[in-house]
């Protein structure tokens, strides 16, 4: 049996959320859940790591390679294989090109696919590494494992139009036994247990919802079994607040709280204001920002108005025209909210709102 450990896109050296409170604590967790992955490796050891691109979110600095080289230096009993994805694209003044690994570590220097053999493993594993931000050749489409008993991986980074479009009926049946991707940032699989996209190790920014992790998985008997490893220290998440007509500012706050306590303070949130609150009812955003880690607040909640009693109790009047434009039509969602607030501005404007 071989075992393995295949993640992408860690993206050390990126700020999530920027100007956020918490932008500096990110920079260092996402190296530091780097750090735990290598650590357990070095408790519980694998036959082989594969990195599919994006290590880094820009040009590694040479003390960023060193301090990478000695992490899998701590693991000399597993094979890394590494590549250089579209953030971390080999320039001609990278440091990449020039950097000496550890006798463990396999990095693809060439733009070009090459299969490289792990020492001591009937292991062959076909990469590359990007010399250019985009590539929209599909490079992996055509190509074929070599002709040898063992297990068969391909490293690959893309799979948009701008980085190395891919036929994913091509890639099922190439014959390799497990496509290890990387580049898209959210936890995906292409074909159980042999194409997957782990995503990135930690969220890199708000729209990278749900679980992060890596893929875990083990090669026995010609067959590629896998699971999903939630390893992040945070997530980015909804959280979805219902307001009702006795709704305050005070008890959505409260609401708020609790929420937060339930699932978990160092998560980070996008948090979605919905239903329907008395027409007097102010929300105030900027105060349930200061509640916890929120990134934004979507206010969707509408006044409690009943359009169709206002609409004849005002009919021939401004504000019963107003109102029968909005109901005779099919609404957008722009469309609706001017309705909402077009109608609470004449309401509340003392305008004359009587029949002639």
């Amino acid at each position: 049996m071989i075992r393995f450990i295949h993640l992408a896109d860690v993206h050390l050296g990126a700020v999530p959320d920027r100007g956020c409170p918490w932008s500096s604590e990110r920079e260092e967790e996402i190296w530091e859940t780097f750090r735990r992955v290598i650590a357990s490796i070095s408790k519980n050891p694998v036959e082989l790591l594969f990195i599919a691109g994006d290590l880094f979110h820009r040009q590694p600095l040479l003390r960023e390679l060193k301090e990478v080289n000695y992490l899998f230096s701590t693991i000399p009993d597993t094979c890394v294989f590494l590549m250089a994805g579209n953030h971390d694209y080999m320039k001609q003044d990278s440091f990449y090109r020039t950097f000496q690994w550890e006798p463990n570590v396999v990095f693809y220097q060439n733009e070009t696919p090459l299969t490289v053999k792990a020492a001591g493993m009937d292991v062959y594993v076909t990469g590359l590494s990007y010399h250019h931000q985009e590539i929209t050749e599909p490079l992996y489409d055509s190509l074929k494992p070599v002709q040898e008993e063992g297990f068969h991986v391909l490293l690959a980074h893309g799979g948009d139009e701008l980085h190395v479009p891919m036929d994913w009926k091509a890639l099922a049946a190439s014959g390799f036994d497990y496509v290890a991707l990387g580049h898209i940032h959210k936890p995906q699989t292409v074909l159980r247990d042999r194409i997957i996209y782990p995503g990135a190790l930690e969220p890199i920014d708000r729209n990278d919802m749900g679980e992060h992790g890596y893929v875990e998985g083990r090669f026995e008997d010609g067959r590629v079994k896998t699971r999903f490893v939630p390893f992040a220290c945070r997530s980015y998440q909804k959280l979805m607040l219902t307001l009702r007509e006795d709704s305050t500012q005070y008890s959505l706050e409260e609401m708020m709280k609790m929420d937060l306590m339930k699932r978990g303070g160092r998560n980070i949130y996008k948090v979605i204001l919905q239903g329907y609150r008395a027409p007097e009812t102010l929300i105030f955003p900027e105060k349930l920002k200061n509640l916890g880690n929120v990134t934004e607040i979507l206010d969707e909640t509408r006044p409690a108005y009943d359009l169709e009693a206002l609409r004849k109790r005002y009919s021939g009047t401004l504000v019963g025209d107003y109102i029968g434009y909005f109901l005779d039509k099919e609404c957008t969602l722009v469309e609706e909210k001017a309705l909402y607030y077009g109608l609470q501005a004449l309401l509340e404007t003392g305008l004359p709102t009587g029949k002639a």
